[in-house]
């Protein structure tokens, strides 16, 4: 059972630094990211209308950043959902274990930067939401 709820989630400001050549944004293992960073995926080209996540993890936990364009991301823990829409590179969503996540409403042109604290393990996934209130329980 996992007694994480929404409010777990937050926006993290990334530092920016910059001048009239542009922006730069670092982000650091248990610095900017509250985790070590194990692995690292994009969703791009993400079609009007599509959704993607659907699903919740048992043990992984994320940072989400909009590197380009915006998308909404719903966390629900079984009792609520909260809506965060991300269009800044410099805001990432912690995303802890054990909630409910879809994004959509991906802009043309998002790239969704995802950085995650474990490899890829089906095991760890729960695609099934009635699972998901179960697991809750």
């Amino acid at each position: 059972m996992k007694t994480t709820k929404t409010n777990d989630c937050k926006l993290i400001t990334i530092d920016q630094i910059g001048d009239r050549r542009g922006h730069i944004s670092v982000v650091e293992n248990n610095k900017e990211v509250p985790f070590e960073v194990k692995r690292i995926y994009y969703l791009y080209d993400v079609p009007s209308g599509e959704e993607r996540g659907g699903h919740a993890h048992k043990d992984l936990k994320q940072l989400i950043i909009a590197v380009c364009g915006s998308f909404d991301v719903i966390v629900g823990d079984g009792e609520t959902e909260k809506t965060f829409s991300l269009n800044r590179p410099n805001k990432g969503l912690y995303f802890t274990s054990g909630l409910w996540r879809k994004i959509n409403n991906f802009s043309s042109g998002a790239i969704c930067l995802v950085l995650a604290s474990h490899k890829y393990d089906e095991k760890d996934y729960i695609r099934n939401y009635n699972e998901f209130l179960s697991y809750k329980k």
